[in-house]
């Protein structure tokens, strides 16, 4: 006698994304913030190409701005040619790793104890892989999406763009034609927080806004001599002095609109009070769990001196000295943030931008946000997507420059327990491989829906 079964079935994209993640992750795309030691992209920029390729995709190689710094764009019409585009874009470089840091090799890409082990796993060869399943599928299957989808796959990100996404807006406009939405990294990972009943809530934090970043470059100049004599125009002591003063000031607590939208969010969840005027908004925010430093981080403008420089011998006083400081700031802030590093770097420091990228924010509104949430409670009954603020930066800061609207949402739905801020190039960085298949479908929905 015939039997049926209601067991899930996997569409191909579910079944082939794990594969694709690992494989991607082999690839040592190291991005050192320098062209000379910088690799890998070119190479895996050709192997996703092959990828779509094989099931009949056309596809166009970039190299932003210097050799080797290889993108990749392929694009699958839909129903409604009218419509404008989306984007789905995923950078192929990742951070440095130390392999001996590591409890497996850092580019091995190895699949063991339920997660897709890596440098990328999670930043960001998990949506990569997921981009790439879903392309297949569609193109192989016929199925049409309701308007055009832009696959892009980008170099450079992890050094702020400059040899790709802040490159090919700047030279090759062209390939965004039509786009009119993207969705991007570093959005669409579920935080578990309990209920005033005694169940659980999945909320699955959709990126709106991005804090503005750059990178400053602290100069004190005083007069150079032997260092055996007295000295009261020491450039070191007086770079110093302003970067302890910078490195220990506090910036005033600031909630954006993204920020506020998540706080409320949390608050009607948890029942706790995430008032932004509460004198102890931080502390109730610890509660959260890991992802609060996350959260945190988007409260105030921070100024982090990260490096230092000065001097050639022990015994002679440098006429100059140098310090880096990494700055994140808020939308709408940077004028007051400027004035405030003035303040306290003094008149005998100068400073300047070495980079320097626009905040970012948008509204958790629209046709757009409808289909992320439709996704997220097809395949999750217990979810719920809430906007927030990331305190770092993607692509998107580039896009934006287009008059495109970005959005983060990478689906994964997370082990309440796995701290998952903390693997962003962190050591043993890792992907469960229920959340990749549990995003590639979500993926799916909202493609077919958006």
């Amino acid at each position: 006698m015939a039997t049926t079964s209601n067991a899930h079935q996997p569409s191909r994209a579910e079944a082939e994304v794990v594969d694709l993640v690992s494989r991607l992750i082999r690839f040592d795309t190291s991005n050192t913030g320098d062209l000379a030691t910088t690799r890998g992209e070119k190479e895996c920029a050709e192997w996703v190409a092959s990828q779509l390729q094989e099931v009949g995709y056309e596809t166009t190689y970039v190299e932003s701005g210097a050799p080797g710094r290889g993108n990749l764009f392929a694009r699958l019409p839909g129903a409604d040619r009218d419509r404008g585009a989306l984007m789905l874009h995923g950078h192929l470089d990742v951070v440095p790793a130390e392999p001996a840091d590591w409890s497996v090799h850092p580019f091995s890409g190895a699949v063991e104890d339920g997660y897709v082990w890596g440098r990328g796993a999670v930043d960001m060869k998990d949506m990569v892989g997921m981009m790439i399943a879903v392309a297949r599928r569609f193109k192989a299957e016929g199925i049409v999406p309701p308007r055009d989808l832009v696959f892009a796959f980008l170099a450079d990100e992890e050094a702020g763009g400059t040899y790709g996404s802040q490159w090919l807006v700047a030279h090759r406009p062209d390939l965004f034609e039509g786009v009119t939405e993207a969705v991007g990294e570093v959005g669409g990972f579920s935080l578990t927080v309990p209920r005033p009943d005694g169940t659980e809530r999945r909320l699955y934090l959709v990126e709106t806004a991005e804090k503005g970043l750059g990178w400053m470059r602290l100069t004190a100049k005083g007069r150079a001599g032997h260092g055996s004599f007295l000295h009261e125009e020491n450039a070191v002591t007086i770079l110093a002095q302003a970067v302890a003063r910078l490195g220990a000031h506090t910036f005033p607590l600031v909630v954006s609109d993204s920020v506020a939208e998540f706080l409320a969010a949390a608050g009607e969840e948890t029942g706790l009070n995430f008032d932004p005027a509460s004198p102890d908004l931080e502390g109730t925010l610890a509660k959260l769990g890991s992802i609060a430093r996350i959260v945190g981080a988007t409260l105030r403008d921070t100024a982090n001196p990260t490096m230092l420089n000065a001097g050639y011998k022990a015994n002679v006083i440098p006429q100059t000295a140098e310090a880096v400081v990494d700055c994140r700031i808020l939308p709408g802030r940077l004028a007051e943030f400027e004035r405030t590093v003035d303040e306290l770097i003094g008149p005998d420091v100068t400073r300047e931008w070495i980079t320097s990228l626009d905040s970012y924010e948008t509204t958790f509104d629209g046709d757009l946000v409808d289909a992320m949430n439709a996704a997220i409670e097809a395949h999750d009954p217990l979810g719920r997507t809430v906007p927030y603020m990331l305190s770092g930066g993607t692509d998107a800061k580039a896009f934006a420059k287009l008059g495109i609207r970005c959005f983060g949402f990478a689906p994964l739905q997370l082990p309440p327990d796995l701290d998952f801020a903390a693997l962003f190039h962190g050591v043993d960085e890792r992907v469960p491989v229920d959340a990749l298949r549990f995003g590639t479908r979500v993926m799916e929905h909202f493609l077919m829906h958006s």
